[in-house]
């Protein structure tokens, strides 16, 4: 376990990796909140198993009301969690929606829906929690990715991964905005899990119909054949469970020695390799530029004397 225990929001923790990686936190010390919507409604099984295992394991894993897609609910979830926990350190963004078909098929409204589940809801939840972290002048923005971003990326999804895409470029710029605030920044980077996950159980598919006919005339069985390759592509011990034991390793990291990006890719797609050069360019530039200082967290300044020495911070 980490030196200090945290507390810890996990949006769309109902299930998924989300729900793995609440219960692998609270498992190592922490207290975490698994956040999801509805929660006295449709997700008020995913409550009570979250609470049925806290008592049998007697850990702190605890369920908060976050709908992303409305600010006030992240508002007030975040006011919630200050006033039971007295404090927030880690915040992960998790909550995902993911859509399979023909990208034409799908109206632009739809892949709106897409992108305000995948980017915008890490930006209602970042202005919820952000004045916090920064006011404390520490903590942990955690952001679960994808490795379409940058790797091997199959027909038939392209609207999530143009969000996933989008969202880990706003995880990028806000890795070096937050750094002198003393806030840092990890992205753990799932590959392709076929098992273990409902993205594609869950996953929506185009309203309007009339065009998928003439993709299946060529592309008949695509998402079949996709699955089934990528299966084969994966090991034999490819678990879902070990994008929880990466968050877990990311949290428990020492502060200001936390990973920038940490890829968990059964398939081997080609995303760590990308990744690695993309990130070696963006250090390189931003030292080029006189800001390297962005590339670790720093504690809070203070205007009359300069950068403070880092606090023994909690996250």
């Amino acid at each position: 376990m980490g030196d200090i225990p945290k507390t810890i929001v996990i949006t769309g923790a109902g299930s998924g990796f989300g729900a793995l990686a609440a219960r692998s936190l609270a498992r190592v010390g922490h207290t975490v909140y698994a956040a999801m919507r509805d929660t006295t409604g449709r997700n008020a099984d995913r409550v009570a198993e979250a609470r049925a295992y806290a008592t049998e394991h007697g850990v702190d894993l605890r369920t908060v009301e976050l709908d992303v897609l409305s600010q006030e609910s992240a508002d007030a979830a975040t006011a919630t969690v200050l006033a039971e926990a007295g404090g927030l350190d880690v915040i992960v963004h998790n909550a995902g929606h993911m859509v399979t078909g023909p990208t034409e098929a799908f109206t632009p409204e739809e892949l709106m829906a897409v992108y305000d589940t995948n980017v915008l809801g890490t930006q209602r939840v970042n202005r919820a929690v952000l004045p916090h972290l920064r006011a404390q002048g520490h903590g942990l923005v955690l952001w679960i990715g994808s490795t379409s971003s940058r790797g091997g990326t199959p027909p038939y999804l392209a609207p999530y991964f143009a969000a996933k895409a989008a969202m880990d470029s706003l995880a990028v710029s806000y890795a070096a905005e937050l750094a002198r605030f003393g806030i840092e920044t990890s992205i753990v980077v799932p590959g392709s899990f076929t098992s273990g996950t409902n993205h594609f159980i869950t996953g929506g598919h185009p309203a309007e119909q009339n065009v998928v006919p003439a993709y299946e005339e060529r592309y008949a069985g695509l998402m079949d054949q996709v699955a089934r390759r990528l299966a084969d592509l994966a090991p034999a011990d490819a678990d879902v469970s070990q994008v929880a034991d990466a968050v877990v390793a990311v949290v428990d990291a020492p502060y200001g020695r936390r990973p920038f990006r940490v890829h968990v890719d059964p398939a081997n797609d080609g995303s760590e390799e990308v990744s690695r050069v993309a990130d070696r360019i963006r250090a390189e530039f931003l030292t080029r530029i006189g800001l390297g200082d962005l590339l670790a967290p720093r504690a809070a300044t203070d205007s009359a004397t300069g950068p403070a020495a880092p606090a023994a911070p909690r996250a």
